[in-house]
């Protein structure tokens, strides 16, 4: 105590100083329109940047709960339309889907935490779901905007899923040409990590460039109507029977961070039962 009353007997004049440049400014921009003026807009400005500046912080700082809020509210409006197209059917036909059968499948977010993308080579992802979120191995898994694998296997809190990107073997997608309603499989090849072909497609049938390419309904782990990719390069195969097709990816999965594993509660009844022909 004694040092700082020394301190400021030592710097009473530069104290003083300072006090009297502060309150004659005070005085100044108090009882002076034009300086009182050109103060409160200055400071209002910067206090704005300032403002900003914290906005833009906070919401880059928030970005990951936004987005898996985000993928929750697509998870749900995925399973309403899901149900919605499993109800509807040619209008020639008198069948309505019963309720288990509309709501079949149910999706369930997940985060990417780790993915392969190499040419040539068996592709996995890791996602941050398993056994204890319902979880289980066969499960189809999409993202916003298409077909990304199965699920393999599964922990407790991890599922590794097998990429469309897949050799060994290679995994096929039951896929159908959404404007004529021509079905094949799609498959990788383990070249360009953004094109799959389709396979068993007469040449007789409707194929053009361009064509939206689907999942179908013949199988019991996606969804009918979720993007494959389209139509990139068209021609004929070397034995003159079938189409040779190559798809263009509708999912970026190179850029993955969210998806969407997707329980068919009525996968196994399904399967159970098909597994009885013989």
């Amino acid at each position: 105590m004694n040092s700082l009353f020394a301190f400021i007997a030592r710097q009473r004049a530069f104290i003083l100083f300072i006090l009297l440049e502060v309150l004659s400014l005070w005085f100044y921009f108090k009882f002076n329109n034009y300086p009182s003026s050109i103060y409160f807009h200055t400071s209002n400005y910067y206090v704005a940047k300032s403002l900003q500046l914290q906005a833009s912080v906070t919401q880059y700082l928030n970005l990951g709960q936004v987005n898996a809020g985000l993928a929750a509210e697509n998870a749900r409006l995925n399973a309403e339309l899901t149900k919605l197209q499993n109800k509807q059917v040619p209008s020639v036909i008198n069948y309505k889907a019963d309720s288990a059968v509309a709501t079949r499948f149910q999706p369930v977010v997940a985060k990417v935490v780790k993915n392969s993308i190499v040419v040539a080579q068996n592709n996995y992802l890791t996602l941050d779901k398993g056994t204890a979120d319902g979880v289980q191995p066969g499960m189809g898994v999409i993202s916003p905007t298409g077909v990304v694998g199965i699920v393999k296997g599964c922990s407790e809190h991890f599922s590794l899923v097998t990429s469309i990107l897949h050799i060994d073997p290679p995994m096929r997608v039951s896929s159908e040409v959404r404007r004529s309603g021509e079905i094949g499989s799609s498959r990788w090849e383990g070249q360009n990590t953004e094109i799959v072909k389709l396979f068993d497609v007469s040449r007789y049938k409707s194929v053009k460039m361009g064509d939206t390419i689907v999942t179908s309904h013949f199988n019991s782990v996606f969804p009918a109507g979720i993007m494959v990719g389209t139509v990139k390069k068209l021609g004929v195969s070397s034995d003159q029977t079938f189409w040779d097709i190559d798809v263009k990816l509708a999912t970026d999965l190179r850029n993955l961070s969210y998806v969407y594993i997707i329980n068919n509660r009525l996968q196994k009844e399904q399967e159970q039962l098909e597994s009885t022909v013989k």
